[in-house]
């Protein structure tokens, strides 16, 4: 980690990456979010991050429209992934080797999981 901030620093500096990033790709923030940068990992929590369409289409007594809403969720963070592995790289000075995702339709949280590599100083050094 880096020396010159502190690991409640960088994870305040990740929980706006993110909340901006799901702002102005996803079309609406989270109502809170919460960082955990552990080791190799960092764990993003979201509330309540659906649409009111989304909430809409999860709401019916289909399994289908639960299933849409979490397709459409992991396509559009698929989509994203190089801005948001360059975001979340560019914070904690990693490389980031993975990501992984999951979106409750009942509650409307998503978890979003970074696994990091090597530092990217260590690459240019």
């Amino acid at each position: 980690m880096a020396e010159d901030r502190t690991r409640g620093e960088i994870e305040a500096e990740i929980s706006e990456a993110i909340i901006k990033f799901e702002k102005e790709y996803m079309g609406r923030g989270p109502d809170e979010t919460k960082t955990y940068y552990l080791d190799d990992l960092v764990l993003v929590r979201l509330q309540r991050v659906l649409t009111p369409a989304e909430k809409q289409l999860a709401e019916t007594d289909s399994i289908k429209g639960r299933g849409l809403v979490k397709q459409i969720r992991t396509e559009l963070l698929e989509k994203a992934r190089p801005l948001l592995e360059k975001a979340i790289g560019g914070i904690t000075r990693r490389n980031v080797i993975s990501l992984h995702t999951d979106i409750s339709t009942v509650t409307g949280e998503r978890i979003i999981v970074f696994t990091l590599g090597d530092s990217l100083s260590d690459e240019n050094a």
